[in-house]
């Protein structure tokens, strides 16, 4: 069995009308110091958004939630930076702002397998159906 790890993840937002403050959660980024990983999750549920503003840039939304597991992974592909550590991208990513998308604050958590608790979090905090 795998000692626990200490984690920091933060639910990725979609908030179509910032003056409204509704939003769906579309994601999760997970970072672990001890791994020296940084993970993120994307599935945003489209019909729930639209369900909050039917007028809502589907393309800016996917554009820009698809840009997240790049900047994770980080290298070439993610730009500038791309070439930071991956502690410093996870600070980068779950900085607040006020655009169409957000992430929550920063939230703590252990476990044994990164991808596991990855996974967990997703079931948990944005699917909104199991899934057979």
């Amino acid at each position: 069995m795998h000692a626990l790890r200490t984690y920091d993840y933060a639910v990725v937002r979609v908030v179509p009308r910032v003056e409204r403050g509704e939003f769906v959660n579309a994601g999760i980024i997970l970072s672990c110091d001890v791994e020296r990983i940084l993970l993120a999750s994307i599935e945003l549920d489209e019909k729930a958004l639209l369900a909050i503003d039917s007028r809502v840039d589907l393309d800016l939304v996917r554009g820009v939630l698809q840009s997240i597991p790049a900047i994770c992974a980080g290298g070439e592909a993610a730009g500038d930076i791309g070439k930071l550590s991956a502690r410093e991208r996870f600070h980068w990513l779950v900085a607040p702002r006020s655009t169409i998308v957000q992430t929550s604050p920063v939230h703590t958590g252990q476990c044994a397998e990164p991808h596991a608790a990855l996974d967990h979090l997703m079931q948990t905090m944005v699917r909104r159906e199991a899934k057979a």
